[in-house]
């Protein structure tokens, strides 16, 4: 094929192509749909919320910390928040603060408190004080009268009853908003 010949077939296709084009713009139907919707629509309620309170502790030198929380059910919402003191945080201020004023013991005393405090210091043959005696003489107040120590037997059991009550209430609590939903 010579270059004429491509040229011709060229045209021929262009001028096919075109008259195609025209054929299918002519038989293409041209359909238009009017229509008129008139109706309001009205909210007569805004749905349902519950919004958890923020709880704002501006000190820092507070050992509390702000929770909250929110359930909402198709039909009801609840919201509630509390602060939460953090006991430790208040011993380790107030013992600071009596070494701070020169009391040393009784700084020692109120460390004393915490369970983990009194058997490192029982541990490493420095006893917690006992009612105003350090020393040897704490030991043998010590020895005297086991009821007085933190990590007494019927301390844990109390505490453990108290754990069982939380962990009971925390799951009836659960259950009941459970059935609301």
């Amino acid at each position: 094929m010579n270059v004429w010949q491509k040229i011709g077939l060229f045209l021929i296709a262009v001028i096919i192509g075109g008259n195609l084009a025209l054929i299918t713009d002519a038989l293409a139907e041209t359909n238009t749909i009017s229509s008129t919707v008139t109706g309001t629509t009205t909210v007569d309620k805004t749905p349902p919320t519950a919004s958890a309170p923020s709880i704002v502790i501006n000190n820092q030198d507070v050992c509390t910390s702000g929770t909250s929380v929110a359930v909402q059910t198709q039909i009801l919402g609840f919201a509630t928040g509390q602060t939460i003191t953090d006991e430790n945080c208040e011993r380790l201020k107030l013992a600071r603060s009596l070494y701070g004023m020169g009391m040393k013991v009784a700084a020692v005393s109120v460390l004393c408190q915490d369970e983990r405090v009194w058997n490192g210091m029982w541990m490493a043959g420095t006893p917690c004080p006992y009612l105003g005696s350090i020393g040897s003489e704490a030991k043998a107040m010590w020895d005297a009268n086991p009821e007085k120590k933190p990590n007494y037997i019927e301390n844990k059991t109390k505490m453990k009853g108290d754990d069982d009550k939380t962990g009971l209430a925390i799951f009836g609590g659960l259950a009941a908003l459970l059935l609301l939903l």
